[in-house]
């Protein structure tokens, strides 16, 4: 893995395209992608920042989430994440990853689409933690569609559940138990200022994450808790291959960024640490676009 603490040139760090076809059914895995993204296995290097804290990840399998997780076992937090149960081998090694720090990991296996699980999996996370200081809503659904006609109701309501719904559910559910000096951090999308035509529902979607973290924002900060958004460009996670783009788009995924190539999630991992950080204690209702250049209004 690249050496992140080397100076080089950013836009030859890490693979570019063109990348060969790799479709797999949804949610994906990354094990299966080829190249295999780069979540901090063996690049992210902790300082201590989050020492003592209780973290819950959504999504924190693959991608993004992945590369938050590690992060947050390597600055000093115990992490529990929420996943698909098909998406059990990519978490089983996040899991190891977390221990391996001497943190303790929480797996919650379950679909957030489903309002009970929300909840139950945050007490869960409570319970086996002894509370919860930093909540990462990050899991989201993503399914490209070629005309408004083909999103069918059935698409429309599953990324809404996922992508939406999901966030408050969990949030009612966590806020009870976040202490002042606590933190919430979402994760929206360029595509929330910048849609793409494929990308209808979950683009709508990621607009909604917006506007309900700043409004979150301004109730939370009440009770001495910060709460902000994370809004990526393009990073190669298992969401792009598993349709999430067509193939032809995945062989040239980041191709537009201004660095010639997408993201690798490591790369925005310490954006969330920092969010979760008392570094980051006058940092409220904020988004912090990670985009490859190509900013957010």
């Amino acid at each position: 893995m690249t050496d992140r603490l080397v100076r080089q040139d950013p836009r030859e760090q890490y693979p570019r395209p063109p990348f060969p076809e790799q479709p797999q059914p949804e949610p994906g895995l990354a094990a299966r992608m080829e190249p295999r993204p780069d979540h901090g296995e063996t690049s992210y290097r902790g300082a201590g920042k989050l020492a003592g804290r209780r973290a819950l990840v959504t999504g924190g399998d693959s991608g993004i989430g992945r590369a938050a997780a590690i992060a947050y076992a390597r600055e000093g937090a115990d992490v529990a994440i929420s996943y698909l149960p098909s998406e059990g081998a990519d978490a089983r090694e996040v899991i190891a990853l977390i221990e391996a720090e001497g943190r303790k990991a929480v797996a919650l296996p379950g679909d957030i689409t489903d309002e009970t699980w929300c909840r139950q999996m945050v007490e869960t996370t409570v319970a086996e933690l002894g509370g919860l200081d930093v909540l990462v809503i990050n899991a989201g659904h993503q399914q490209y569609r070629e005309d408004v006609g083909e999103v069918s109701t059935e698409d429309f309501d599953r990324t809404m559940k996922t992508n939406l719904y999901a966030m408050h559910w969990i949030v009612q559910a966590a806020v009870p138990h976040l202490p002042a000096g606590a933190a919430v951090i979402t994760t929206a999308s360029v595509q929330a200022y910048e849609p793409s035509a494929i990308l209808l529902d979950y683009a709508t979607t990621k607009a909604g994450i917006v506007a309900y973290t700043k409004a979150l924002a301004k109730q939370l900060i009440k009770k001495g808790i910060r709460a902000n958004v994370v809004a990526p460009g393009p990073f190669w996670t298992a969401l792009q291959p598993s349709g999430g783009q067509p193939q032809e788009k995945v062989r040239n995924f980041g191709e537009q960024s201004e660095f010639g190539r997408p993201g690798q999630p490591v790369e925005i991992a310490p954006v969330y640490v920092l969010l979760a950080s008392q570094e980051g204690s006058y940092i409220t209702g904020e988004v912090f676009g990670v985009t490859g250049g190509a900013g957010v209004a």
